[in-house]
């Protein structure tokens, strides 16, 4: 259980969790024992103590001259982890349906053609994502792959869980298998090329109009992807890859 990494989630640095935890341990406190306990000087721990009061996880009642300091009870910090959701859940409506929109209408493409470059693990985890994003919000949430048996391996490395997502997003895939092997998944459907040995590079190409996405391996194994954003050239590639579906 890593509480430090958890309740940083919530806005708590590391040393406002150690006072919190300190707190817990102690019960009512003066400043200097909850200094002492956490291992932090006695003004910065005041400083903040003052921030957890703000969170309202920290409460003070005064003491002669002193103060003493006690926790909340932890079930605080479920209240503000939903604080945390319901004003996360509004800025995405927020994004989605205003500021996304309006930025978007300032965009400057007169080409009609976005194409961007994207590598290493972080890269395809991003595209992988924008696949089910994308689809996800298509009327038609299905999409199409050429995927080679030498990528296959490497793929879903950044992105293990992908195909359960899918999976759970309601999304179907029809996939052309280029070389044998490939695993049945649910909401999939897979046929073969057989290349009988003449496959030689990694490679893998969906196609989810109006993106087409192409990665690809460097040497050791290095992942790139190139994503091409055009209605036109992504109906292209998807009636081409019907019609090769058909014959299969």
């Amino acid at each position: 259980m890593n509480i430090h990494a958890t309740l940083a989630t919530l806005g708590l640095e590391q040393r406002e969790t150690d006072l919190y935890l300190a707190l817990l341990k102690l019960g009512p406190s003066s400043i200097r024992d909850i200094a002492s306990s956490a291992g932090i000087n006695r003004g910065t721990s005041y400083e903040l103590l003052k921030g957890l009061q703000k969170k309202q996880l920290v409460t003070y009642y005064p003491k002669g001259k002193r103060r003493f300091f006690c926790a909340e009870n932890p079930e605080q910090l479920l209240v503000l982890a939903k604080e945390k959701s319901d004003k996360l859940q509004h800025s995405i409506d927020v994004l989605r349906h205003e500021i996304v929109p309006d930025l978007s209408s300032f965009q400057s493409n007169d080409s009609g053609v976005d194409v961007r470059y994207y590598e290493g693990d972080d890269g395809i985890e991003f595209v992988l994502k924008d696949i089910l994003s994308t689809v996800g919000q298509s009327e038609d949430q299905s999409y199409s792959v050429y995927s080679s048996r030498l990528l296959r391996k490497h793929l879903y490395r950044p992105f293990p869980n992908y195909t359960r997502q899918r999976v759970q997003k309601g999304i179907r895939v029809k996939v052309i298998a280029i070389g044998e092997g490939g695993e049945d998944a649910p909401l999939a459907e897979r046929k073969w090329i057989d290349v009988s040995g003449q496959e030689k590079s990694a490679s893998y190409l969906a196609i989810y109009p109006p993106k087409v996405v192409m990665i690809s391996l460097t040497e050791r194994d290095y992942p790139t992807a190139v994503m091409i954003e055009s209605q036109g050239i992504a109906m292209a590639m998807k009636f081409s890859f019907d019609a090769l579906w058909q014959r299969l």
